[in-house]
């Protein structure tokens, strides 16, 4: 396994090394040593997949608030996967900064998102699937978000939303302070 920080601190991209022979492939997609040896959280105690029948459907962006924040580890089991993160870090020098991952079964990349960080997503194709291992229970009442259009973030998604909850439509824009 190949892993990689973005230059959004404690987010990383990792990409699963597949050993092919003549009978097909093997792919570890989860090594606990290997993610503790870059500090990352090893403990999930939800595995939760969201299916989306239409092209262009968006989810998120969806957090946790302390104490219940939560870690989350997404990939793409099925079609294809426009993947954001957010940056919500009181004290970051990246806060409301953005990064994206087209994750896709063929290239089965998976995305580390620490504490802190909001998360969304949109799809690339129509009949697609993400699986999510989560670190802390859901929590009705810690469950939070942020709009998708915020102007303060400005995440530039590849297609006009087809599909979305009222939730995730109606999310408050971030209250981004005055320099």
């Amino acid at each position: 396994m190949q892993f990689t920080e973005t230059e959004l601190k404690g987010v990383w991209l990792i990409e699963p090394t597949p050993v092919i022979d003549d009978r097909g492939s093997f792919t570890r997609l989860f090594c606990e040593k290997e993610m503790a040896d870059c500090g990352l959280v090893t403990r999930f105690v939800q595995h939760s997949r969201a299916h989306s029948v239409e092209k262009g459907t968006l989810r998120g962006l969806h957090y946790q608030e302390d104490p219940y924040a939560e870690v989350k580890l997404v990939s793409c089991v099925r079609g294809a996967i426009f993947d954001v993160v957010v940056d919500l870090r009181l004290n970051s020098p990246t806060r409301y900064s953005w990064l994206s991952f087209e994750l896709t079964p063929e290239n089965m990349k998976q995305v580390y998102i620490p504490a802190g960080f909001a998360h969304g997503l949109q799809t690339l194709t129509n009949d697609a699937e993400v699986s999510y291992l989560i670190s802390q229970f859901y929590t009705p009442h810690a469950s939070k978000g942020v709009r998708y259009s915020d102007p303060a973030i400005s995440i530039n998604w590849p297609l006009m939303p087809t599909s979305m909850s009222e939730k995730d439509r109606t999310w408050p824009l971030v209250k981004k302070p005055v320099p």
